[in-house]
């Protein structure tokens, strides 16, 4: 048999790298041609860990029986996440309600198996972060998007979606603030939430990465701060964005017992925990100062002014981002495409955004920047944009 002979399964077949693949093909012709590029496209912080967190992972490296497999959380570790979850958010949970996962985009992939059989229905947001949408596809389940728009706060109007998919549906996937639309919800949404999901015996996936990082109010909330809430979902809590940790891949699962220990049970038969060190980092991280925190937040929210301002200073109406590391915009007038926009505007400016197209049909005509760059590289990316003339063809 060759290569040419070998069948892929349909999933693997339908995945596209689309526009992604288009746009890094464009950045490297830019480079070889010696332009200066701007990539705002890419969610990862600029930022560095606090020094007490890289030094608790390098002493657990230091030690050999640390290089042995988990197994499990540690107690420490645990107690780690009830300390953080009691003094960020009041919210008092049981041991047996958390469990460690390799990342929030892995406890996606996966956690659609514990509830979906093949041809179940799941929920999930249009626009939306396209990592909801495998969580169903994994479990070979049927997707059902709920349409969310910029006249309605960018929340899910849950009395309109039809009575036969609330029937079949499973799960729905909920993230406040969500990216890429760069909302918060009010707090008056999420009883509603609960009274829609008990009432309709569906579980609420609630991905919580971004609690740290808004500028509405001084702090995020937690979907368990509300009442009801451990009864019908679980909520998915990452240190990535809030300690920039992205690449040591540790977030957490929190709320209801049930789906904890099914889950649990589903990922004792893929993997054998998370590495001790990183552990033990997430323990600092989790149990240190919030003025860390704090002094980050700060920044993003500067830099969030300096860039929304920016650009309508020089024609872009793009409205301040309410939380995320994000800003969503409307494309100017005049493109076809936000594909066709974003294209036009790294050949012209080097400047690098995401089309608000990768993520759902609803995301058209609308692009996403990243807040990973300082206020000073703002300023010249302004400048960049402004001499360039494209909002003024």
């Amino acid at each position: 048999m060759n290569v040419s002979e070998i069948q892929f399964s349909e999933m693997v077949n339908g995945f596209k790298t689309g526009i992604f693949a288009t746009l890094n093909e464009k950045k490297e012709e830019l480079i070889k041609e010696g332009r200066k590029v701007y990539n705002l496209s890419v969610g990862t912080p600029d930022f560095k860990p606090a020094p007490h967190v890289m030094k608790a992972m390098q002493d657990a490296c230091k030690d050999p029986e640390n290089y042995k497999y988990a197994l499990a959380d540690l107690p420490e570790l645990l107690k780690a996440v009830q300390y953080r979850y009691e003094k960020r958010f009041g919210v008092r949970v049981e041991t047996d309600e958390i469990m460690s996962v390799y990342g929030s985009q892995e406890c996606m992939a996966h956690i659609g198996m514990v509830f979906c059989n093949p041809g179940d229905t799941i929920l999930v947001p249009n626009p939306g972060y396209p990592m909801f949408e495998m969580s169903g596809i994994m479990a070979k389940a049927n997707l059902e998007y709920y349409t969310i728009k910029e006249e309605n706060g960018y929340l899910p109007d849950l009395d309109h979606i039809p009575e036969e998919t609330l029937k079949r549906a499973k799960y729905m996937i909920v993230s406040y603030p969500l990216n890429p639309v760069c909302v918060c919800a009010p707090d008056e949404f999420y009883p509603k939430l609960i009274d829609f999901a008990k009432k309709n015996e569906i579980v609420i996936l609630h991905d919580n990465a971004y609690s740290d990082i808004i500028y509405t109010r001084k702090q995020g909330r937690s979907f368990l701060s509300f009442e009801g809430a451990k009864e019908v979902g679980v909520e998915f809590y990452s240190l990535s964005k809030s300690y920039n940790l992205t690449g040591a891949r540790i977030s957490f699962v929190v709320g209801n017992r049930e789906i904890i220990e099914k889950f649990r049970t589903l990922r004792s038969q893929i993997d054998y925990g998370i590495f001790l060190p990183i552990q033990y980092a997430a323990i600092a991280a989790l149990t240190g100062s919030d003025d860390f925190i704090e002094e980050q937040r700060q920044q993003y929210e500067a830099r969030n002014r300096a860039l929304c301002g920016g650009l309508r200073k020089i024609g872009w109406n793009v409205p301040d981002s309410q939380g995320t590391m994000f800003i969503w915009a409307k494309i100017p007038e005049g493109y076809e495409s936000s594909a066709d926009f974003c294209i036009r505007l790294m050949e012209r400016t080097g400047v690098i955004v995401t089309p608000g197209s990768a993520f759902g049909s609803e995301g058209e005509g609308y692009v996403r920047m990243a807040l990973v760059v300082d206020e000073q590289m703002i300023a010249e990316i302004i400048r960049v944009l402004d001499e360039s003339g494209i909002f003024k063809d």
